[in-house]
């Protein structure tokens, strides 16, 4: 199999010389027709070639939680040289960040979701990256039961990841039944026809598999308004602000008894500490007002003050006995 297009990943095959216009239109020059096997075994010959010119598209999405942890591992792929990407949205679900890994080693930062669609089971999103091959959609739209199509995972699911070939079971209005089986590592993997042009996404695999078709995706594709920011829908979650701590009892000091004679001051500071429901569990003395009899008033004092409940908090307060 060998296609020319302008930004597509579909190189010229060594043995079969293509031709291309000046405008760089993509141009068939041979199509890929599934010999006859099971459905859902690994191919050979034909679906081989287009599995190494496709795979370079399709990655390996890892998806980690608010707390960094890893959330699910899921195939996708590339639709566009500037990074937007194809998985489905259920590997998305609670995630706040992610990376895009390719075959070759390569890993990208999620920057964030374009668009996201619980009903179809699909998500775009978009990588940190300038220029990656990707996958063009077909959007003929209909496909007859009984049609060969090939499905490709990533590199890095290692056997999972060869191409398989398949056949159309039958269509319906958003979604297409695929005979044969596939492995849990398939989902967001692309379904190609003969030329190696997306038709699907896969969203169920196992006993069953399911993809949604190309028309579902370019719907969710409509969606996204030019210079729309990827960001992520779940974000962390952010602490509330630690409230200001509040006086809630805070008694003047009283001058001890037998000192308030006439004429007699003095000025000191000290220093509070507060736990988390506002109880004073220390007084320290910062500077004496040079009477003790002063100093031991206001300790006792301010062993009884409140604040309102906080994480915890200090703070130095001045404290003057003068009489008239």
């Amino acid at each position: 199999m060998s296609q020319v297009t302008s930004g597509s990943p579909l190189k010229q095959s060594p043995s079969m010389p293509a031709t291309s216009s000046a405008t760089q239109s993509p141009t068939i020059v041979s199509s890929v027709t599934p010999s006859p096997q099971a459905p859902g075994q690994t191919a050979s010959s034909d679906s081989a070639k287009l599995e190494t010119t496709v795979q370079p598209s399709v990655i390996w999405v890892t998806v980690f939680d608010s707390k960094g942890n890893l959330l699910r591992t899921e195939s996708g792929f590339f639709i566009s040289a500037e990074g937007r990407f194809v998985t489905t949205a259920r590997a998305i679900e609670g995630g706040v960040n992610a990376v895009a890994k390719t075959g070759d080693g390569g890993i990208h930062n999620v920057t964030g979701i374009l668009a996201a669609s619980k009903e179809s089971d699909l998500a775009i999103l978009q990588a940190d990256v300038k220029k990656v091959p990707f996958l063009e959609l077909n959007k003929k739209g209909n496909l007859a039961a009984g049609t060969g199509v090939v499905v490709v995972g990533s590199a890095l699911a290692e056997n999972d990841g060869h191409a398989r070939q398949m056949t159309i079971g039958a269509q319906n209005t958003g979604r297409l039944e695929i005979a044969g089986t596939l492995p849990p590592s398939s989902l967001g993997s692309p379904v190609l026809n003969e030329t190696g042009q997306v038709v699907g996404v896969v969203t169920s695999a196992g006993e069953k598999t399911i993809a949604r078709p190309a028309a579902s995706l370019e719907s969710l594709l409509s969606r996204v308004a030019v210079g729309t920011q990827a960001r992520w829908q779940a974000t962390a979650a952010t602490p509330k602000p630690t409230p200001k701590p509040r006086m809630v009892y805070a008694p003047a000091p009283a001058f001890p008894p037998g000192v308030s004679q006439s004429g007699v001051s003095g000025t000191g500071r000290f220093h509070l500490t507060f736990d988390a429901n506002g109880n004073v569990t220390n007084v320290q003395l910062v500077r004496s007002t040079g009477n003790p009899y002063f100093d031991q008033a206001a300790i006792k004092t301010f062993r009884q003050w409140k604040s309102a409940p906080s994480q915890g908090w200090s703070v130095t307060v001045p404290v003057t006995f003068q009489t008239r």
